[in-house]
């Protein structure tokens, strides 16, 4: 668990209730996100750290187990059960609980004070060098042709990202210079604060979390060490892709600080509706019109299928309005390597104009079929 979700409310951080349902917590994010999102949002940071909030909240809340674990850790410290009684210390009304603090901070056995000493500068070693930092994980939108959802596609995005400042590649400090270490937290970025017998790490006041000083800071990034630049990605979207899927691309968010991995780029997926052909599952459907004569004697008819192709369908005779023919293999690409197939429901279309000569022949053959009503059984099945 992320110890920083102990002071997150990443429920607030969305505007949800604690008991919204996947959909909701969904719906309210995608809204949350397009209004947030920095293309919309050219040099606002406010919004741009804003949409890095709600995306961090919903990568918890959209996760099933991660989202437990938030749940049961804030319930936890919130009721008080790590108080000055232990690590099973009672909670309010009596209660306690048996906690493996081991198991809740990732420990590999060992004293509960070794584990944090580093954390809170209590560590055997003393003052440690900054720690490598992960960079942010990124989020974007993507709008994909029918087509190319099919099949499959490599395309640029265009990502405007902090990395690290070219003038003073990254220490934040003039060049020729460099930064020193925070003597608040010996380096770590991080101070112990007691709170009710537990004490947890809060972000350093004196370097705000960097573990660094900077005596002569970097003219170009005013002594952030990172700028802001637009880079180029290019994102491979898998075969058979869904409309509002969301694809994780490692390594391909945030670079990170210090030698930390970059964070992940979440790509969500919007495919364009196709003027023809709809997806089900696998398969791709569609309705093709039928001439009466081609329902009645029988025919071949020639159908598209995606990818700009086109197979010949057997009409038989008497085939009605709603029947549906399978073409095997023309659908969507599954992760086996196998296609779904192309479903085609043939509709009778009835001319909404006749010749003088197509009327008298049907007519004609009104006369010759007058005894075949289909219509006999109607009144005896509605019990009249």
């Amino acid at each position: 668990m992320n110890k920083d979700w102990l002071e997150k409310d990443f429920y607030a951080s969305l505007g949800v209730s604690k008991d919204a349902t996947a959909d909701e917590i969904k719906k309210k994010y995608r809204k949350l996100a397009r209004e947030l999102h920095p293309d919309k949002n050219p040099d606002n940071p406010k919004a741009e750290e804003k949409f890095k909030e709600v995306s961090e909240a919903y990568d918890i809340l959209s996760d099933t187990d991660k989202r437990r674990e938030y749940d049961e850790a804030r319930t936890m410290f919130a009721s008080g059960g790590f108080g000055p009684g232990g690590y099973g210390a009672g909670a309010p009304g009596g209660g306690s609980y048996n906690v493996n603090m081991d198991d809740l901070f990732g420990g590999q056995g060992g004293d509960f004070s070794d584990l944090l000493g580093g954390i809170f500068n209590r560590g055997r070693g003393g003052a440690r060098s900054p720690q490598p930092r992960r960079g942010e994980d990124l989020e974007t939108e993507l709008n994909l042709s029918f087509d190319d959802a099919l099949d499959g596609v490599t395309v640029p995005l265009n990502l405007r990202t902090e990395a690290a400042c070219d003038s003073c590649r990254g220490t934040g400090a003039k060049p020729g210079t460099m930064p020193h270490t925070c003597p608040s937290c010996g380096g770590q970025g991080q101070v112990a604060r007691n709170a009710g017998g537990f004490a947890f790490p809060e972000t350093c006041p004196t370097c705000r979390g960097r573990g660094q000083l900077i005596d002569d800071p970097c003219t170009a990034c005013r002594g952030a060490g990172r700028a802001m630049k637009t880079r180029t990605v290019q994102a491979r979207i898998p075969a058979g892709v869904k409309d509002d899927a969301r694809i994780r691309l490692a390594g391909k968010g945030t670079p990170g600080e210090r030698g930390g991995p970059a964070g992940d780029l979440m790509v969500n997926i919007h495919v364009a509706a196709h003027p023809l052909f709809t997806r089900k599952g696998d398969n791709i459907t569609f309705t093709a019109p039928v001439t009466f004569s081609e329902a009645a004697l029988g025919s071949q008819i020639t159908v598209p299928t995606p990818r700009d192709g086109n197979v010949t369908l057997k009409i038989p005779a008497g085939t009605t309005t709603g029947k549906t023919f399978r073409v095997k293999g023309k659908g969507i690409k599954r992760k086996d390597g196998k296609q779904g197939d192309v479903l085609v429901t043939v509709e009778v279309a009835v001319p909404q104009k006749l010749s003088d000569e197509a009327r008298v022949a049907l007519e004609t053959y009104a006369g010759l079929t007058e005894d075949h009503d289909p219509r006999r059984d109607l009144m005896t099945l509605a019990g009249q």
